[in-house]
């Protein structure tokens, strides 16, 4: 397992891993993944005593994250940094005209990236964006989304994180229920798109039991 004893864990990201968490409470880790992540680590390895973080932001992009990247990654000193990030680059080109390049976002995530790694030596976690096709128009997202993940897929070879292909991962599981099951916006998980990102990543990282 890469999570070592008294590790801290921390997930970044947008509203996905947001997911209502607290801003005064770190215990509060929201109604998403990473509560659920950190509830069924704890049930399952409690001798560990793993510290898990949540600083999510709902609406953020990957340059918001480079943004607050002093605040609220370095000065945590984690021991493992979990990122998933991307979606919003995509979706603002579609409700505000205000698109990210494929080019800027590898920029920034890269910059993320190499900071964990040089300032923290931390392990780190990427989580690829996803978007289902529901409803219909968020097909033709995948114009813009998929250069991203192809972005997140190069970083992560780069930096030899661990890599959850969950856009594919959400893509297959649509053939066992329909897209509305995982995410009723295309985008926002439900309690069992949640748990099922959670199952996959504590798989990924060698938690599971």
């Amino acid at each position: 397992m890469m999570i070592a004893d008294q590790a801290t864990v921390l997930f970044q990201g947008d509203s996905i891993t947001d997911a209502g968490r607290s801003r005064d409470n770190d215990a509060a880790l929201g109604s998403g993944y990473a509560n659920v992540v950190a509830a069924w680590f704890g049930a399952m390895h409690p001798g560990k005593r793993v510290r898990f973080l949540n600083r999510g932001i709902g609406g953020n992009r990957a340059a918001d994250l480079r943004a607050r990247w002093d605040a609220d990654c370095i000065d945590l000193k984690p021991d493992v940094v979990s990122i998933m990030i991307g979606i919003n680059d995509t979706w603002r080109a579609f409700d505000r005209d205000d698109p990210t390049s494929a080019a800027a976002y590898a920029e920034d995530y890269r910059h993320i990236l190499a900071r964990t790694r040089d300032e923290l030596g931390a392990r780190i976690v990427i989580i690829e964006p996803f978007v289902l096709p529901h409803p219909e128009d968020r097909k033709q997202w995948r114009l813009d989304l998929d250069p991203k993940i192809q972005v997140a897929r190069e970083l992560a070879r780069e930096f030899g994180a661990v890599y959850i292909p969950l856009d594919g991962l959400l893509a297959a599981a649509c053939v066992a229920a329909p897209p509305v099951f995982w995410a009723a916006d295309g985008v926002h998980p439900s309690q069992c798109g949640h748990a099922f990102i959670a199952r996959t990543w504590l798989q990924a990282v060698g938690a599971m039991q």
